[in-house]
């Protein structure tokens, strides 16, 4: 914990800070994140993306954690997985324990009919529902198919908004040399996006390995494009700070 922090607030006070968004924690380590903070000593709090290990139950207690330390924390978004049977009750629970101005990130349980039936249900309630791309095995891998779904589903929808995770370290789509799983990649998933809204081929954008092609694709949106894409496509996380800029950076998008 120390170490993520430490190199949070580097990455915020560097002169790359404007790609940085919110710390990520889990809710069991909200102690260990506080002790830690105390430590730091941060100029202004830090914007927090609270993420639900605890149950739906355990909402509001880590909640009321959170908003009892402001001066080391800001929330700004809570993200929780959603059960495979995701209804309007579920959702309006988490209304409930979630305060209006902070921003509702939902995972629906991927696989089948039913994964993009929660998808839609997530939008229609106003939060974001969230994609998982990848993990410790294969099954935590969508196929470009799925992510391809994905994307109609969320950009059919007005003003919809989503959140990717996992597996997104590097910009363009790759064989892992340790693993040898096959990650999506960012820069991919910000051209798929841009071709639904336009009605282009997204599953070739997806599958994409010519990371100068994609950077091209991307250069050569307009302004009105990109504001949408982004209004689309609004965040991803990533267990590395410095790879995702890195790859940006080679491919000359910063």
């Amino acid at each position: 914990m120390s170490d993520a922090i430490h190199a949070h607030l580097e990455a915020r006070a560097s002169e790359r800070a404007g790609v940085y968004s919110l710390f990520l924690c889990p809710a069991s380590r909200l102690p260990e994140l506080i002790t830690e903070l105390i430590k730091a000593k941060p100029v202004k709090p830090i914007g927090l993306s609270l993420v639900i290990d605890t149950g739906l139950g355990g909402v509001p207690k880590a909640i009321s954690i959170v908003e009892s330390r402001s001066e080391l924390l800001a929330l700004r978004m809570v993200e929780m997985p959603a059960p495979s049977d995701v209804d309007e009750v579920w959702l309006e629970r988490v209304s409930e324990f979630v305060p209006e101005d902070v921003i509702r990130v939902v995972e629906p349980r991927r696989g089948g009919s039913e994964w993009l039936d929660g998808v839609r249900r997530v939008v229609e309630h106003g939060s974001w529902p969230k994609v998982r791309c990848g993990g410790a095995s294969t099954e935590n891998f969508p196929s470009v198919d799925e992510l391809a779904d994905f994307l109609s589903v969320v950009a059919g929808a007005s003003s919809a908004t989503f959140k990717a995770t996992s597996g997104l370290h590097r910009a363009v789509r790759h064989t892992d040399p340790d693993s040898g799983f096959v990650h999506h990649g960012f820069v991919n998933l910000l051209v798929a996006a841009a071709r639904t809204l336009s009605g282009n081929d997204v599953r070739d954008a997806l599958t994409c390995t010519d990371g100068a092609a994609l950077a091209d694709e991307v250069l050569g949106l307009s302004d009105q494009a990109a504001r949408a894409v982004r209004g689309l496509c609004a965040s991803f996380g990533s267990g590395s700070l410095y790879e995702p800029v890195a790859d940006l950076e080679e491919l000359g998008l910063l």
